[in-house]
This record gives C-alpha cells, structure tokens and sequence, in this order.
C-alpha cells in the first residue's frame, strides 16, 4: 500500500518544492521508499509500503521508457499472477515479480480496457507521453482513495489525501456548499464532492484520461446495480450458504498474499470472525493473527467476545486497553484527512496502532452489513413502511414526548436515540427514511447551525440527491435490495472504507477487505432477499455459511457495532469547539445550545458534537498547512 501524487500540466513546469512537499505529506502512506520523477508536462510522485515483491526495482514512479510510461499505483491486484501469465503468454517481459509491472503490461495490451481485468483494491496514476494524457482510476468498491484538481490552463494534479493535494498552490482551498451541506446532513462528504469547491473525488470504480488538447473523460467502468436483478435460485438456504462459504474462503486466499507479515481486526461479530474463520482454514490457525481492543466505558467494547472467538478458532490472539486522550484528539481527526464524524475512526486508529506493531498488512470483515443486510436499518425500513399508514403527525407528536419525558440515554447508539430518528423520519418516503435514519443534521437545523454569510449558499444544497440518484439505478428491485445497493454507493464507499484507509494508512498499515472481492459483491447482489434478512434476522445466509466454524454465540449475537464512546468525552470535544468555530461558518451559540442540551441530557448530542469538532479541527489544520513556496527550481528528471 502507498500514496500517490501526481501534476500533469500544459502551461508550467512542476516545481521541485511542490513535489517534495507532495511526498512529506503522505509519508504515513509509504515509510519505505520515496521517488519523485518530472519528465515534459508530467511529474509523479510515490512513497512506497512495501508489501508484495520488496525488490526495489519495483520502486515506483515505475517507468517504461521505450512506451513512454509511467505509473504510480497504491493498492494490491490479488489476480496478478493470472494476469502475469497471461500477458507473458501474449509476449510480454517482466523484470520483477510484483503487480506493479503486471498494471503497465496490461495497459499496453488492452489500454484503459485493462481496468475490466482488474481484481483488487487500487487507484493509480498512469502518463502516457505518446498520447499525452494521463489516466487515473479507483477501484471497484472505493477501497483505496483518488482525489483531483483541474489546473489553471489545462491539465490536472492528482492524490491520494487531499492534505496532499492541496500542497500545489494552484490547488483552491474554497469551501465548497454542496460538500458542506452533505458533511453537516451525514457527517461525511459524497464523491464526487469534497469539502473543497476545486478539489474532487475520483467515485469508486471509475477512470478518466486527462490528454492535451481536449476536455477530460470520466467514466464508469463497472457497477453492482445489474446483478441485483439477476437473482439465482437456490434448492435450499443451506446450498446457498454453502456455495457463500466456498466464495468466501477463495476471496481470503487471494488477499492473503504478502512478503510481509499479515494478520486481521478481530471483533466479537460474525464479519470479522467469518475472515478470521476462513484465514485459519487456509494457513494453520496459531499462526493467524488476530487483534482487537477495548474500552474502558462499559457497553462499548467486544474485547471478551474476541477473545472468545480467537479461542474457538485456535488463532494467536491480542487485545488493548484504549482510554480517551484529549490531548491527541485534534491529531487524530486531522488524520482523517477530510472532517469525517464517524466516531469509530478512533478505535479503528487505536486498533491499526496496535496491530502494525506486529504486521503489515490485516484483513478486516467491512462490508459484510451492507452485503448482507446487518444494519438495524434495514429493520427499519420494513417497520416504516408498515406504519406508512399512521398519522405522521401523530409519530411525530410521539417523538417530542418522549424527547421530553424521558433522559438522552449515553449509551452506545441507544434505542432512544434510535427510536427518535425513527420517529422524525414518519411521513417522509421509505427511501428518504433510509437515509434519515443517519441523518446528524435536518434541513432547519443546518440552516440554523450556519452563519448567516453561509445559509443562502448551502440552503439551495439537496443533500439527498446522490442518494435518490442511486435509489433510482435500482428502482425496479425489491426494497432491501435497493437499500443495499445505496449502502454499498455511499455509507459504505464514503465513511466506512474512508475510515478504515485513513486508520490504517495514518499507521503505515495496509488494510484488505476480502467482503469487497467483487466476485464476492456480485454473488451476494444475485441472492434472494429473503436470504439476507428474514423477520428480524439479518445476515442469514451469511450465519448459515459460518454455522460449522463460529460459536453458536457470535453468530446469536446481535450487532453492536464499533462506536467509541464520544457521549463520555464531551468535555474533550467541547474544548477543540472554542472561539472561531469552524472558521466563522458556524454559528458559535448554536454550538454552545447543542452542548447545554448535551450536558442536561435532554437530547444525545455526542455525534453532532463529534462532528462540528472535526470539521473545525480540519479548517484549522487545513489553513495552517500553508502550500509549498515556489523554489524556482523545477523538477529533475529520475527518482529522488
């Protein structure tokens, strides 16, 4: 795993302090090699995370001079052996043994066409000096991230942190009103959006070519939606199940290669356990690793039922103690890289911290609940759409009562802070609903939060929209398939996979998610809802195909998720939530309102707080990381 840069511009030439600055910047992302190289318009820049093939003629920027490329690629093609064979079959020559080489061979083969042969998680940057133009592209599910800027006068800068990014003087730092009325509505930011008016993120499985003299192309290259249409049909659940598992087990197997020491995220969930499962089927058990940590504050941890599961399977297992520490909070949600309000970016960071003192590389179960129907969501969907014909006036009189009688509970994603997102949802439409039930902040109350100079610009922001837009790509599928499929485009691409990457690489660690296999993702599309969520049970396709490996307890156990307790730390988070709050966007007395209501527990305020306090710490990071000062010396030619 590694980070990428690059700047491809027809009108200057790249100046060497920008480059340098470029690879400081996303260090974390490669601690084992750095390169820089500037030839014409084009200059690339990698740090490297050695994982497969530690051979440092697979150092990158990699060059092929007699086709006039070359590339910088951060990720892992698991099928590149398969690939290898093939294009050696079509004559082509390798002098090393990774999948770096193999991402070149095959663009000279079959062009951008490659990207359909293409199994992993990646995002690369490719120039092309015969046909002057650049081609970047992202991976299939969005595991590995990809942002750009146009350049004044032609061309684009590209990255894989926006901190990175912005690096170029020429990169705009303006806040942009669509990406700040989606962060303020879900607490993290869609693609293509970004907080930035001038900086976009590349969409998941999605390329574009850049060439001089004609306007660039975005496309997108491959999608799920198909295959939810093409339902299989099974003789039993148990069939299904068993074919899942044979599925399963192949997608670990191919990301367990490395030449580096690996191992996984452990929870007390069936996601986690499934991976963990399948990894001691294909290695002896002792010698997988499996890691998992803990909080102090009651209801919040799984260490024990981790523990408990790493017993049944036989795995060499370790778990941690985390306890806040208010004095790195402003680190680490700077090390998000973008304002992102999911809380469990801590304990994934903690978690992430702890394992690469042992591996390289952990494999994580993400991507099981939206495969597979874990969310409580999906539950409430079906019981939204059955009390469609109440009043919703009525459910909504409800919700205010009981907001009123009864104590914000602090627990960890309670059932009165469900119950009253559930209730301020009535009356709307079940795919709006779906939505709503993350919703941080409605439609009044971002308006309200936002000073003045911001509401005319963010009002006219629908932050639904890319979600409608979704809803629609599978309109004509059975309501749990759409959810999943909405999950699966946006909580799942632009929060969870964010979260894990920005975790994992903060800590030179190489996260792998073998759920997003996209073999794996399609099957799981073809299944029959009724074999993902029947009554109240979820996942039960997926339990089923664990039922010989897992306790009968991890797979009975229902879903707690990986919150860390922000509804505790409120102090901590106050105190980043001082003076000029998020840079004067935000109203400072709308604030301190939120946090009076939090402290007299009249409402559970800890994730709205949680986010204002990243995006303000983000802001302010972000001002004070200046761009690089121009050298006056350009870019020379050759690794650095």
């Amino acid at each position: 795993m590694c980070g990428i840069a690059g700047r491809i511009s027809w009108t200057d030439i790249a100046d060497r302090a920008t480059l340098e600055l470029m690879a400081a910047r996303m260090a974390h992302r490669g601690p084992d090699a750095e390169g820089i190289w500037a030839e014409g318009p084009a200059a690339l820049v990698h740090r490297r995370l050695s994982v497969i093939d530690l051979d440092p003629r697979s150092h990158q920027p990699m060059l092929d001079p007699e086709a006039g490329l070359a590339l910088v690629y951060n990720g892992e093609i698991y099928n590149f052996r398969e690939l290898r064979r093939e294009l050696s079959a079509a004559g082509a020559r390798f002098r090393t043994s990774g999948d770096t080489e193999v991402l070149i061979e095959a663009y000279k083969q079959w062009g951008t066409d490659c990207l359909e042969r293409l199994r992993g998680q990646f995002a690369f940057g490719l120039w092309d000096a015969r046909r002057q133009q650049v081609f970047i592209a992202r991976d299939r599910l969005g595991e590995k991230p990809l942002f750009h800027a146009a350049l004044p006068g032609g061309g684009i800068a590209f990255a894989s942190e926006i901190r990175t990014l912005v690096s170029d003087p020429a990169v705009s730092r303006e806040i942009d009103p669509e990406g700040l009325a989606q962060y303020l509505a879900h607490n993290y930011v869609l693609a293509p959006a970004t907080l930035l008016r001038g900086v976009r993120s590349l969409p998941a499985a999605h390329a574009m070519v850049a060439a001089r003299g004609r306007p660039a192309r975005t496309w997108r290259y491959w999608d799920v939606a198909p295959h939810f249409a093409r339902k299989r049909q099974f003789a039993s659940l148990d069939a299904a199940a068993d074919e899942l598992a044979q599925r399963i087990d192949a997608a670990v197997r191919s990301q367990m290669i490395a030449d580096v020491p690996l191992g996984a995220f452990l929870s007390g969930g069936v996601d986690s356990g499934t991976v963990a499962a399948a990894m001691a089927q294909a290695t002896p058990a002792e010698r997988v690793l499996t890691f998992s940590i803990d909080f102090a504050e009651p209801g919040y941890g799984e260490a024990a039922e981790a523990r408990a599961t790493a017993t049944h399977l036989g795995t060499t297992h370790a778990d941690r103690m985390v306890a806040a520490d208010p004095g790195r909070l402003a680190d680490l949600l700077w090390a998000a890289d973008q304002p992102l309000g999911d809380s469990s970016f801590l304990p994934t960071h903690a978690l992430a911290a702890m394992t690469r003192e042992r591996v390289t590389v952990a494999l994580s179960g993400d991507g099981g609940d939206e495969l597979f129907a874990g969310y409580p969501t999906y539950l409430a969907d079906r019981l939204h759409r059955v009390l469609d014909c109440l009043p919703a006036g009525l459910l909504r009189a409800a919700g205010s009562a009981w907001s009123a009688l009864v104590p914000a509970s602090r627990g960890k994603v309670s059932f009165d802070y469900r119950l009253r997102r559930f209730l301020a949802c009535q009356g709307a439409p079940w795919q709006d609903a779906h939505v709503g039930w993350r919703m941080i902040f409605d439609a009044d109350e971002r308006l309200a939060l936002l000073a003045p100079h911001m509401r005319r610009e963010v009002a006219t922001i629908d932050p639904l929209a890319p979600f409608r837009s979704h809803f629609a790509d599978v309109q004509d599928c059975d309501p749990l398939d759409q959810a999943l499929y909405v999950d699966t485009k946006t909580w799942l691409a632009d929060d969870i996979l964010v979260k894990v990457d920005r975790a994992a690489m903060a800590n030179s660690l190489e996260s792998r998610a073998p759920f997003l296999d996209s073999d794996l993702v399609e099957f799981a599309a073809s299944l029959p809802a009724e074999l993902k969520l029947a009554g109240a049970a979820g996942k039960r396709v997926l339990k089923r195909s664990q039922r010989a490996r897992l306790p009968r307890a991890v797979l009975d156990r229902r879903k707690r998720g990986f919150n860390a307790p922000v509804a505790h730390w409120t102090t901590a988070i106050g105190d980043l939530l001082q003076g000029d709050v998020a840079q004067g966007m935000i109203d400072g007395g709308a604030v301190a309102a939120l946090r009076a209501e939090h402290d007299a527990r009249r409402r559970d305020n800890s994730h709205r707080l949680y986010g204002l306090a990243s995006l303000h710490v983000w802001l302010g990071r972000l001002r004070a990381a200046p761009a690089a000062a121009p050298s006056g010396r350009p870019a020379v030619a050759g690794a650095a």
